[in-house]
């Protein structure tokens, strides 16, 4: 790696203050120096017009096994860092049943059979080796971890289980995960009680780590669940991040501003808690997490075995419905396993059984048994109102919450930063670029100990975007998810350029 030199553009620089002309200097992977340049690099790169600020980080993605094939969608939007691991699923620890791990995570993760890893640093070995174009961290999921010890099996585990799980996070830990991660509405991690997490969050605690939560609900009991979320990390000291916040579904919306109001409080009272969220009012996530989780004891044998006896299936279908915050009409399916079932793709939940004549949770429970649990779904769960307050909040970060799917992806995997950056901050004008870019670089770099990151700074490490304020932006839609960014005109990590004129640069191997 040479030297660079970044002409004639607008500095950024991820702190939150306001913008400056300047040329800006890099020798290997670091920033030598910002202002005027004289001397001869060895690659020269004309930003007159456009804003240079430090590489978005992705705080909470699910590309976990993706990053290993230097897939692109992330870079083109500006990303060098992704934080994977989130919301309980991470890519070890293997466990003596391999293949355990990919039958709990590869709804999430994407993968085949045969993958995962037996620690974090193998995995973490294997992510700096091989991702050339986005660097990687990785929290240390619940889920995982659980599956690892005690398999698909719910409820509380033996004392010798959890004792091996507290000592496999504090290795993952010491060797290198930033973090903690637990998916408290996916099986079987939401059957997990209080004081196993407990357990486990000392051991975050005393690393002096953070632990990030896909709490246990975001609906009728959001409240209760940003509580028990707060006790906790009173109790055990950890820093504590809540994943994509949200009240889900109309009848809930009015439980956001409660919600935020816990958070505030709790850390006017000296608790280290912090949120993050994503750009649109759509989620996305697994069909399963509809239905009643023990549902899904036993992973997917079990899950067939129920659906297919009438009293389960009954049963599964009455508590469904009963806990749904969404109308039918809000749910549409995004991903099904089967060539069969690909004319699905793209329709809501309503529409699906009014073409199979019958009620939408019969659909819900038949597409299920057909494609054996793999269905993806998207949700419009929020009101563009309660988005703006999440997204605008000073405790939050901002996220893409990420992941491929064989099928239609939710635009965010595509755009969410590129989207952030020109729909919500220069479109809406809800926030000044200043502070946008800080949500997105800066912030996250120092909620999960990302030294050297997220700012421009003589010393910090050369991750860089360059883009242009006035176009950046995203094209990619519910409908037509797939494509990529606009104004994302080079990037570079580490020094090293991965993106020019929104293509990528064939990858360089890491020196």
């Amino acid at each position: 790696m040479g030297t660079v030199l970044l002409h004639g553009g607008t500095i950024v620089d991820g702190t939150g203050r306001a913008s400056f002309p300047a040329d800006l200097w890099i020798e290997g992977d670091r920033i030598a120096s910002i202002g005027r340049c004289h001397a001869d690099p060895g690659l020269r790169i004309d930003c007159t017009g456009l804003t240079v600020a430090p590489g978005f980080i992705d705080a909470h993605s699910h590309s976990d096994l993706q990053v290993l094939e230097n897939r692109p969608e992330k870079v083109l939007q500006g990303v060098t860092t992704e934080v994977v691991g989130n919301c309980g699923f991470s890519a070890f620890p293997a466990g003596a049943n391999r293949g355990a791990l990919p039958e709990f995570a590869n709804g999430i993760l994407h993968g085949g059979d045969g993958w995962g890893w037996d620690s974090a640093a193998a995995y973490l070995a294997v992510a700096k080796a091989a991702s050339n174009l986005i660097h990687v961290e990785s929290l240390v999921g619940h889920g995982s971890l659980r599956v690892a010890f005690a398999g698909m099996r719910s409820g509380p585990l033996s004392a010798a289980e959890l004792g091996g799980m507290e000592r496999v996070l504090d290795e993952s830990l010491a060797s290198g995960a930033c973090g903690f991660s637990t998916g408290l509405m996916y099986a079987p991690g939401e059957s997990a009680p209080l004081a196993e997490l407990e357990q486990l969050c000392r051991v975050v605690a005393r690393h002096g780590k953070i632990y990030a939560t896909h709490m246990r609900d975001y609906g009728f009991h959001l409240i209760e669940a940003v509580d028990e979320q707060i006790a906790l990390a009173r109790r055990t000291g950890c820093r504590l991040q809540i994943s994509h916040l949200q009240a889900v579904g109309e009848a809930n919306w009015t439980r956001q501003a409660p919600a935020l109001e816990r958070i505030e409080r709790a850390r006017d009272e000296g608790i280290d808690v912090s949120f993050d969220c994503y750009p649109y009012v759509a989620g996305s996530t697994v069909l399963t997490q509809w239905l009643p989780q023990r549902a899904l004891e036993g992973g997917t044998e079990g899950l067939i075995h129920r659906l297919s006896d009438a009293s389960e299936r009954s049963r599964i279908a009455r508590e469904t419905v009963d806990a749904m915050a969404h109308r039918w009409t809000d749910l549409f399916i995004s991903a099904v396993a089967s060539a069969a079932n690909q004319q699905l793709v793209g329709l809501s939940i309503q529409a699906v059984a009014e073409a199979r004549g019958c009620k939408p949770i019969d659909a819900v429970l038949d597409l299920l048994l057909e494609e054996c649990g793999a269905v993806n779904m998207l949700e419009f769960n929020q009101s563009l109102e309660n988005l703006r307050q999440t997204v605008t909040h000073p405790l939050s970060n901002i996220i893409s919450d990420g992941f491929y799917v064989n099928g239609r992806p939710h635009p965010r995997l595509h755009g969410a930063f590129a989207e952030f950056l020109g729909g919500v901050c220069r479109e809406k004008r809800w926030l000044e670029l200043p502070e946008a870019v800080r949500k997105i670089t800066s912030r996250p770099a120092e909620r999960f100990g990302l030294a050297g990151r997220g700012r421009v700074s003589e010393g910090c490490i050369a991750d860089l975007v360059v883009f242009d304020p006035e176009t950046v932006g995203s094209p990619a839609t519910y409908d037509r998810p797939e494509q990529p960014p606009r104004g994302i005109h080079y990037v570079l990590s580490a020094g090293r350029l991965t993106v020019r004129a929104g293509k990528i640069v064939a990858p360089q191997p890491v020196s």
